[in-house]
């Protein structure tokens, strides 16, 4: 700062630095006049060098540097002040580098809002729990002698903004002359912080050791457009996503399936490694223009059922069962030409479709599946866009044409199996739908419930209802109706189940099929009068930013969403069986092949299923990992990548490499589960990883902002800079 100032005071054409200097007795008298380090602290910046002018004469020309705000964090309502976390903790770090370790007192922190928007402040609640606990990592990782956390008790006058921003835990309501002081969101979160002294551990976070019924079913799976190739290949037909992804702009890095994996032909490769991860069952899907090239029976290509034949009875040889699903995206091309799932004829196409699967293949295959995610089906494929066939024109009507057909068609499916093939095949047939897990934002508003329950009925329960009750659930078709009227039309525009096509459907499982990533966080909005899909669900959902982010935007790790889902399964549908049929974790960037991040999220999740099952009482009786490849992501090409093996696509061979996940994986399987490290070693446990053998912290994936910060272990700091340390003050 001296050096800075000098030089530009003699640019300037004066005698001496404008910045004055101490004498050495004044040196002597105000060093140490600090008992402690105190600090207030809001936002981080970006900075860039920049030669500041020589005039005027102004201690901001003298900075040589500009400020950017980080555009990936976020924003507040006043300018260049953004809420950055991890800037705190590293700033923590600097003083104690910097001025000998002192003791750190946070003076001040805290966020805005503007005086509008003064209740349900969720940005509040977020800043402290995000920088809070990066205070807490300084402390608790990095030595940092942090001894108070300081914030505004309630809005008060702002100085230069006066009362137009508030940054209190309470409301001042300054229309009133006494002034009454009321608690926000943040107030009751702030108070629980403090009482808990930071984060401890809950319950519902805690391992628990124990193990699964002994016929278990532990799988890992993939899709047949995600990772065959062999496009054109024997008599195949086009599907959907072969158009889709050929055309401009869809998919990221223009990546197509033509080759991806290459499976069709390396299936040796493949059973190579769903026998490294010792699975006993491996879920794949059909091709069904590999098949019925042009969707109907009127030609049943063999080379196409000559490779699933083979491909069952190399996994029948490897002593390990296949999960076969029908469906999972890739409808014939002809089909989508004369109107694909809006158009009724689809029902009776599919169900002579599962017929020559059923009769050709069945007598190997004990688990079927019938649909792969029917909400991504509709809602992405024909409500967004974002997915083969690409529709977003009719947000308000087509969704629900291609959901009522797509379970009219499960359901036919189902009866064909059990009327011609159950008594000699004695196999299960059933469906599998994904939801996401919903919390109240606020919890302690009755609104933001009812707001996840929306969420969970529109997801899950809009398949599931029907088959397993019946009908659409009666919160669905409320929903749909109230908002249909509101928008003039004269009924809902929900289709409706004749009571011949109820008691068809009704009970059209032997198992419950549950694809499961992540949780959110709900809240009602008004769309008014507007005739769309979301309107009619009346929700916006978000993640909580202390949430472990990981390779795909929209996955937060959330583990304990999944025993909550599975115990609303067992509410909600009288205890199925539940096999959860996808699960898994994506990375992005550069190959790391020790994905500890993936180890941990398989450890935490399937910790919570073991709960479920041994606590709850769920009727649990398989797990499948999502995926056994690094494959083709749909609209995110292969860019994120969930597998236990990565695939190399660089060499042309397309070799398949163990991540450390994969003995991880192994390892939970030939131990059916956890058992206790307190009673002493288990020869079934050998998982191998650096995380296991370092217990490291798990670390952020793809979160680097800057490259050039001086601490005392950068390489610690980044690797738990995601993390949401469990423990306290």
């Amino acid at each position: 700062m001296k050096a800075q100032v000098l030089v530009k005071s003699e640019l300037q054409g004066l005698p001496q630095s404008r910045l004055p200097s101490f004498t050495e007795e004044e040196k002597n008298f105000i060093k140490g006049t600090a008992d402690i380090f105190c600090v207030n602290h809001y936002t981080t910046r970006i900075v860039s060098h920049v030669t500041g002018a020589i005039t005027p004469q102004s201690y901001l020309n003298d900075w040589d540097f500009v400020e950017e705000e980080i555009v990936d964090q976020p924003t507040t309502p006043i300018h260049l002040t953004r809420a950055v976390s991890f800037g705190i903790r590293r700033l923590l770090n600097w003083i104690k580098e910097e001025y000998g370790d002192p003791d750190i007192y946070i003076t001040e922190s805290s966020v805005s809002s503007t005086r509008d928007f003064t209740w349900d402040d969720v940005d509040r609640v977020f800043f402290y729990k995000t920088y809070i606990d990066e205070a807490l990592k300084a402390y608790e990782l990095d030595g940092v002698k942090v001894k108070g956390y300081a914030t505004y008790l309630m809005d008060s006058f702002q100085f230069f903004y006066g009362y137009i921003f508030g940054f209190g835990l309470h409301h001042i309501d300054f229309t009133n002359p006494h002034r009454p002081r009321s608690p926000k969101f943040s107030a009751h979160v702030y108070y629980n912080i403090m009482k808990d002294n930071g984060f401890p551990l809950t319950e519902d976070e805690k391992m628990l050791y124990g193990e699964f019924k002994k016929d278990f079913i532990w799988s890992s799976a993939t899709a047949s457009y995600q990772i065959e190739g062999a496009w054109r290949a024997d008599g195949k037909g086009l599907s959907i996503w072969d158009k889709f992804t050929h055309t401009p702009g869809k998919i990221f890095e223009h990546d197509t399936g033509d080759i991806a994996c290459n499976s069709y032909n390396k299936m040796e490769d493949d059973i190579a490694a769903l026998k490294k991860v010792k699975v006993s069952h491996y879920r794949f899907s059909i091709s069904w223009p590999r098949v019925l090239p042009d969707g109907t029976t009127k030609y049943i290509n063999q080379a196409g059922l000559n490779y699933y034949q083979k491909l069952l009875d190399a996994l029948l040889a490897a002593n390990i069962e296949p999960q076969v699903t029908l469906y999972h995206w890739d409808l014939p091309q002809a089909l989508q030409d004369v109107g694909g799932w809006e158009n009724e004829t689809i029902i009776e196409r599919f169900r002579d479709y599962a017929d020559v699967l059923f009769k050709n293949l069945g007598p190997k295959v004990k688990l079927w599946i019938t649909f792969n995610e029917p909400y991504i089906i509709t809602v992405l494929g024909h409500v967004q866009g974002a997915h083969a066939p690409g529709f977003n024109d009719r947000p308000d009507t087509l969704p629900y044409i291609v959901s009522h057909n797509i379970i009219k068609a499960h359901a036919e499916a189902w009866h064909v199996y059990n009327d011609k093939y159950r008594a000699s095949q004695n196999g299960m047939v059933s469906i599998t739908v994904n939801s996401d897990w919903a919390e109240p934002r606020n919890p302690y508003k009755q609104e933001d419930y009812e707001a996840a329950r929306n969420v969970v009925e529109f997801y899950l329960g809009w398949y599931a209802h029907p088959i397993f009750n019946g009908d659409y659930s009666p919160l669905v078709k409320k929903s749909v109706l109230e908002q249909s009227l509101a928008g003039g039309l004269p009924k809902s525009r929900l289709p409706e189940f004749t009571p011949e096509e109820i008691k068809r459907i009704n009970g059209t499982y032997d198992y419950f099929g549950l694809n499961h990533y992540c949780s959110v966080l709900a809240f009602p909005v008004d769309f008014g009068d507007t005739q769309h899909f979301e309107a009619d669900r009346g929700v916006v959902v978000i993640s909580d930013r202390t949430w472990l982010e990981t390779g795909s935007s929209w996955l937060r790790m959330t583990p304990f969403g999944l025993r909550r889902l599975l115990k609303f399964i067992k509410d909600e549908y009288r205890n199925p069986p539940i096999i959860i049929t996808e699960n898994g974790v994506s990375e992005n960037g550069p190959v790391d092949l020790n994905d500890v991040h993936r180890i941990y999220f398989y450890e935490k999740y399937i910790n919570q299923v073991l709960k479920a099952y041994l606590l709850d009482g769920v009727n649990m009786i398989g797990y499948t990992a999502w995926s056994l490849l690094d494959n083709l992501e749909w609209a995110v090409g292969y860019t994120e990548r969930f597998g236990l093996f990565y695939v190399n696509r660089t060499d042309p061979d397309l070799p398949r490499t163990p991540k450390a996940s994969v003995s991880f994986y192994s390892s939970l399987i030939s131990c059916n589960g956890f058992p206790d490290p307190a009673s002493g070693p288990h020869e079934c446990w050998n998982p191998m990883s650096e995380h296991e053998a370092k217990k490291e912290p798990i670390p952020a994936i793809n979160n680097e902002r800057f490259q050039g910060v001086k601490l005392s272990d950068k390489t610690e700091e980044k690797k738990t800079e995601n993390v949401e340390l469990e423990r306290k003050f």
